[in-house]
């Protein structure tokens, strides 16, 4: 999701949840993603799991944005579209079950996302994990041929 404000466009991105990430922050941002399930479209994968990670029912246009490939081998599909959301400090998404402290034998859950946010370009790309910033750059373009004229310091 994106935004203009005051003439400049800023980016929504997720944190991942769990005990892993709680005191990540720079390159440990994310877009809003999952799993393809057998015989669903991407676009419609997209648009499940933005609202299951974030709470926010994604709504066209969307922009395409075409795919990276993570680090670990994952292949993420990216879209965008344009919204807002004025309170992001509340958001709902799905939880998911890890034996926390490891080896303890003990089971908790933790929310798959921690915090949302929206961030100007710059902040972005320190937030967002490096491979991913490939999506930022190809939003940029997209919205530049679309004749969006964005402010000098993006």
């Amino acid at each position: 999701m994106y935004r203009l404000r005051k003439g400049e466009l800023e980016v929504f991105l997720a944190h991942p949840g769990g005990p892993y990430f709680t005191r990540k922050d720079n390159g440990h941002w994310t877009i809003p993603k999952g799993e393809v399930q057998a015989g669903e479209d991407l676009l419609d994968t997209a648009q499940r799991e933005f609202e299951e990670e974030v709470g926010l029912k994604p709504t066209g246009p969307f922009l395409e944005l075409g795919s990276i490939r993570q680090k670990g081998g994952k292949t993420v599909h990216g879209w965008a579209f344009e919204g807002d959301w004025t309170d992001a400090n509340v958001h709902r998404c799905n939880t998911f079950k890890i034996e926390w402290p490891p080896m303890s034998g003990r089971y908790s859950d933790f929310p798959e996302i921690d915090r949302v946010a929206f961030f100007p370009l710059s902040k972005a790309r320190e937030k967002l994990k490096e491979t991913q910033i490939p999506f930022i750059e190809r939003l940029i373009q997209v919205l530049a041929a679309k004749g969006l004229a964005l402010t000098p310091q993006q």
